[in-house]
Order: structure tokens, then sequence, then C-alpha cells
């Protein structure tokens, strides 16, 4: 499975692409979408939007997971992200892609193993669990995370799913064998 993960911002976007490789992650790709500083906030929604397409054209991502917005003292800010998460989920449901949403708390647990963990212990899991070196820059390090997140989640819930399909199969089977 391959994940586009994503750390909303109006003015600095972090993106990292993960996928699985049998047990192990690996980091296709990571950066910053940072539109010009000088755009009104509509065209920034556009730019931002549009590189997130280039990079599902360019990594074809089996779907998206996505940082919810958390609650600034600014109600503009939170007003803004708010607007910048549906240009990223608008740019990926033009593409067909499933959109995974994990609060800030449910993705520093996943990778950190706490909650409440800071940017900097994020980081350093984000680099141990993919096997970059040297600095990661903070808003790819977050979306990487975001994917991560994902990854993990889907992880554990596979053999829930595959539990849930025999079980339903075996019922289906055990009905049709009863004599009416």
């Amino acid at each position: 499975m391959r994940v586009l993960g994503l750390d909303p911002g109006s003015r600095r976007t972090g993106y990292g692409v993960v996928e699985t490789r049998g047990n192990a992650f690996a980091c296709l790709a990571h950066g910053p979408i940072v539109p010009g500083a000088r755009l009104e906030l509509p065209a920034r929604f556009e730019a931002i939007a549009a590189r997130v397409d280039q990079l599902v054209t360019d990594h074809a991502p089996d779907c998206v997971s996505i940082e919810e917005a958390f609650y600034h003292e600014s109600v503009r800010s939170t007003l803004v992200l708010g607007h910048v998460r549906g240009a990223l989920m608008l740019a990926a449901v033009r593409r067909g892609l499933s959109i995974a949403e994990y609060s800030p708390r449910e993705i520093k647990l996943s990778v950190a193993g706490n909650g409440g963990a800071s940017k900097e212990q994020v980081q350093y899991m984000v680099r141990r669990l993919l096997g970059l070196e040297g600095a990661l820059q903070g808003d790819a390090a977050d979306a990487l995370a975001a994917s991560l997140c994902h990854l993990h989640r889907a992880r554990r819930a596979a053999p829930a799913r595959a539990a849930t399909v025999a079980a339903h199969n075996l019922a289906a089977l055990l009905a049709r064998a009863r004599p009416r």
C-alpha cells in the first residue's frame, strides 16, 4: 500500500509518500509545498492543490492521509486551515483517492507511542521508522507521520477484516448446507 500524507498549511503544506515493503516502510518522497507568499489566499489554495495533483501523478498513491484541523486561538487561522484541508481533499477526490483523517494526537500516538509527543520526538521516530538520514523538515515529518499512522491502522485492521470476511463466508456456507 502506498499513502500520500499531507500536513495542511496555507503557507507550507507538508507532504510525504510512504509505502509498505513487506514488514518495513519506505519513504518515496517528502517535502514542503510552498505557494508564493504574495499570492492571494485562493491562488495559494490552487497552487497547493495543483502540486498535490502532480504528486498523485508522480507517485500513484492508493489513498491520502490528512491531519485533522486543530483549533487555534485565532478563529481566522482555524478557518484558513479548514479551507486548505478542503482544497487538499478536493484534489484527492478528483483523482479518485480515498481520504483518511487523523487527529494530531492519533498520529503522534501511532508514530511515537505518545499522543503528546513533541515535534522533535515525532521527527526522530519518523527518521528511525523510515531509515532517513539527517535533518527532516517539520511539515514533511508531520506528513510522513500521517502516512505512517494510516499504514499502521491498515496493518492492524487487515486481520480483523479477514476474520469478518471469513465469518461471513462460513455463515453463507452453513446457510446453504442446512436441509430445508
